[in-house]
């Protein structure tokens, strides 16, 4: 293996990382609607714990479909 594809595999594997993260914190940005934790009342923070769960789910589910169709 040489250096190139050495470092394009530790590359993706940090850009993964990046866009994982990027991509739950908009989960919980959009879950929140906008609002800061200190701001939600009772019922918002259920909501906001079903969104999250809800989003779980459908990562699960992507997941289990790529498996699937290797």
């Amino acid at each position: 293996m040489d250096l190139n594809r050495l470092i394009n595999m530790v590359i993706n594997q940090v850009v993964r990382r990046l866009v994982r993260t990027g991509v739950d914190k908009g989960f919980d940005l959009a879950t929140r609607k906008g609002k800061r934790k200190e701001d939600m009342t009772a019922e918002d923070h259920e909501q906001a714990k079903m969104g999250r769960d809800m989003a779980k789910r459908a990562k699960d589910m992507s997941k289990i479909t790529r498996r699937l169709n290797r």
